[in-house]
């Protein structure tokens, strides 16, 4: 029990009565009798209030929390008590997840259910811990504040983010996939299974124009056809120390490899959804898990438990032993797309050497995660001499960038240069284009 200001108000006024038996001994018998009277409130003060055992208390949430996103907790309490409660609730979240709100407060009705809810945000994966719930409530005259621990230690884990998982399996059950900035689910292209008629377009191939129906109906019909299923899709990851620097430029932001991480899981399930064989690399200066391309939920499943807990690691990357390793361990044609980050020329020549190697057989597509801090400076303008040279190295930077993009293109590699907010949107829609085109 906690003593509230009430009670001290009320204790204070006998000191007035104490030092006035400096003028009147008989005021000390008049505050004996006022002490007696605020301990006996203060006793029925204590019995009449309800005990914490009245109250059950609960939290819900996933065991699975989503890198990144905003989780929410929900903490639920039922109430035996006889009257109304004011309560203020503190959750023991885990230390290092920060959450939106850290005291809670709501009232309960008597033989009621209140429900309270924050939100988590995790930055970095990983094992974590939730400790106890705490309440406080006013007494029924208001003399302390009754306050509670309830036992509620839990563990959870921190994956990538699943949450835009659930958002797609939604979405695309309700056909508002653009809602997401993806085409519809379903898409056409150049595969080999005819599918439909529809009106010719500007941007259709002449090829693709249906002769017999153009002269039936008197106006241009073109065919579609069903993108072809069973292809095979890896995701070969950097995990090496460029991978470790925030995407947004801030101090507490994702890292690369988080965005990086979540952009594979959620093209991982779209290409198993679309039929298709996901597989995975991670490396950094050697390669630190494989799983090779299968269909099904299940290697969708498996790619989540295996990137949940995948460290940064701080040493310079070797993309020849990765590639290498990948060349000969998969000889399938593949679209196989390589999530780095690229600093000069000088560090990209092995990067440029075996994805052009790559290309001989497979389609190779390289990922990276455009610097918002270098564009801001490079498009700033100079307002004293420091922000010269600023401007002059971000500019730098930026041509060298676009020189190891251009040759990586030249070399038969495609590219893809996004924010990091656009990572899995962009990455989508590049295998969707690629699959519909016929080009994997």
């Amino acid at each position: 029990m906690i003593p509230t200001l009430r009670l001290y108000l009320i204790l204070l006024a006998s000191a007035v009565l104490i030092a006035g038996a400096a003028i009147t001994p008989l005021m000390i018998w008049i505050a004996v009798a006022y002490l007696t009277v605020v301990a006996v409130l203060a006793s029925a003060d204590f019995l009449l209030t309800d005990r914490p055992t009245v109250l059950d208390v609960e939290r819900i949430n996933d065991s699975r929390l989503s890198l990144g996103a905003s989780n929410p907790v929900t903490i639920l309490i039922a109430s035996r008590a006889r009257r109304r409660l004011i309560l203020q609730i503190r959750d023991e979240h885990p230390d290092e997840i920060p959450a939106d709100v850290t005291v809670l407060s709501g009232a309960v009705d008597p033989f009621a259910l209140l429900e309270v809810r924050y939100h988590l945000r995790p930055l970095r994966r990983g094992d974590y811990m939730f400790g106890d719930i705490n309440l406080r409530y006013v007494s029924a005259f208001g003399t302390f504040v009754q306050q509670a621990r309830y036992p509620a230690s839990a563990p959870v884990k921190v994956y990538p983010n699943v949450l835009d998982i659930r958002k797609y399996d939604l979405f695309a059950r309700k056909g508002l996939l653009l809602e997401m900035g993806l085409r519809p689910a379903r898409i056409f292209g150049q595969g080999v299974e005819f599918e439909r008629l529809r009106e010719y377009r500007p941007d259709d191939e002449f090829r693709r124009i249906n002769w017999k129906a153009t002269a039936r109906r008197g106006k241009p019909i073109a065919a579609e056809y069903e993108t072809e299923r069973s292809q095979y899709v890896v995701s070969v990851i950097d995990t090496g120390r460029l991978m470790r620097a925030p995407a947004d430029g801030s101090a507490g932001g994702l890292a690369r490899l988080d965005y990086a991480i979540n952009a594979t899981l959620l093209l991982s399930y779209v290409v198993t959804l679309k039929g298709d064989h996901a597989g995975l690399l991670t490396f950094a200066d050697d390669v630190r898990t494989y799983l090779a391309p299968k269909r099904g939920k299940s290697q969708f499943y498996r790619m989540l438990e295996t990137l949940y807990n995948v460290p940064f690691e701080p040493v310079e990357s070797d993309y020849a032993r990765a590639l290498t390793y990948l060349s000969a361990r998969h000889k399938r044609r593949s679209l196989i797309i390589v999530f780095t980050d690229l600093v000069t020329l000088d560090a990209a020549r092995d990067l440029i050497a075996h994805m052009a190697r790559l290309a001989r057989r497979h389609l190779p597509l390289c990922v990276v995660l455009s610097d918002p801090n270098i564009t801001r400076l490079a498009g700033r303008a100079p307002t004293e001499a420091t922000d010269v040279y600023r401007r002059g190295v971000a500019e730098m930077l930026l041509a060298e960038r676009r020189v190891v993009l251009e040759t990586l293109h030249r070399n038969g590699v495609l590219t893809l240069d996004v924010p990091a907010d656009r990572l899995s949107v962009a990455v989508i829609e590049k295998y969707l284009e690629l699959k519909g085109r016929g080009m994997i």
